[in-house]
């Protein structure tokens, strides 16, 4: 197998065993990072960039798709860095996807952590214009908004990181943004912290992901002075993530009455009739959850279901039939 030789799997390694809910799986493009983030410690422990070859990718969606999976994640450091060693330039993740879109039988296609720099306008374009099964979720970890802690981060967009949400959002308007932050990074003060607030309140993104720093052994940024208490990280954690939870409530609402497709995950433990689900813009295992009430739901199923109920961060959904519907062309 192609993916033994490339990780160093023993050649006679079993096929691969699916350890999430049977609807989704994971496909990792690459492996390692180039990029030199003063927080971050995977170059040193994952290396230089390493893509799988498209072959490979192509040969292990088919299997998982032949296994009855209906949505592929597609995971890496930077999946934006795709090809990139091989010398394939800007455009190797389009070129990848255009290979993944041609194997039929998949509802969705979504791309998990894009670097910032690494969102063209060529890639969103493509994202617009392929439309399903390649979903309009943008995952762009922007980690800060305050140019004075993105620089020391050594992270893109310091000066102002309202560009690249600009440029999303004015060529897929209706795009599903996530992103992580980090607080309490070293040297943040109440004005930075401040500044961030008002960046997420702004933007208004649909799902944030808010961590505390954590001063990672040989790595800059645990080396520098003005490290943040940690009951200031987790005061800060807090009110930024109160401030979210008021932005995620308010985009939720606006879907009850609406009937969408949800991609059933498992049975709810405590509830009869009940499963966990997910519509289009929840990412398994990081976002929200929609619980959809059905009596012939299997875990797999893709169901047509109204909104009947919206929460902080999950829906409330009715199926509408006892039939999973066949995969979108």
């Amino acid at each position: 197998h192609r993916l033994s030789a490339y990780f160093d799997i023993p050649e006679k390694a079993p096929g691969r065993l699916l350890t999430t809910p049977p609807g989704y799986a994971y496909l990792k493009i690459s492996e390692g990072c180039e990029h030199r983030c003063a927080f971050c410690t995977i170059p040193s422990i994952r290396g230089q960039l390493r893509s799988v070859p498209m072959e490979a990718l192509q040969e292990e969606a088919r299997r998982l798709r032949d296994l009855g999976v209906r949505e592929l994640c597609l995971v890496a450091q930077d999946l934006t860095a795709y090809g990139r060693d091989w010398g394939s330039g800007s455009d190797g993740l389009c070129r990848l996807l255009e290979s993944l879109l041609s194997i039929s039988d998949l509802d969705w296609i979504r791309l998990m952590y894009l670097y910032p720099t690494g969102v063209s306008r060529d890639l969103l374009q493509f994202i617009s214009r392929t439309g399903p099964p390649l979903l309009p979720y943008i995952d762009v970890p922007l980690q800060h908004a305050h140019p004075d802690i993105l620089s020391h981060m050594g992270r893109p967009f310091a000066k102002d990181p309202r560009r690249i949400v600009d440029r999303i959002q004015s060529i897929i308007p209706r795009a599903c943004l996530r992103t992580s932050l980090i607080i309490g990074y070293p040297g943040e003060t109440e004005a930075h912290f401040q500044s961030l607030v008002s960046f997420v309140q702004e933007m208004r993104f649909w799902h944030v992901g808010v961590f505390a720093f954590s001063a990672e052994e040989g790595t800059a940024a645990a080396r520098l002075p003005g490290q943040v208490p940690d009951e200031v990280k987790e005061k800060r954690r807090q009110e930024l993530m109160q401030v979210q939870a008021g932005i995620s409530r308010e985009i939720l609402a606006d879907y009850v009455g609406q009937t969408m497709q949800v991609l059933v995950d498992q049975p709810e433990p405590e509830w009869v009739a009940l499963f966990q689900g997910r519509v289009w813009f929840q990412a398994p295992e990081v976002d929200g959850l929609t619980y959809i009430s059905s009596r012939w739901a299997r875990p797999g199923d893709m169901l047509r279901a109204e909104v009947v109920d919206s929460m902080t961060y999950d829906l409330s959904a009715l199926a509408l039939e006892n039939v999973s519907e066949p995969a979108q062309k």
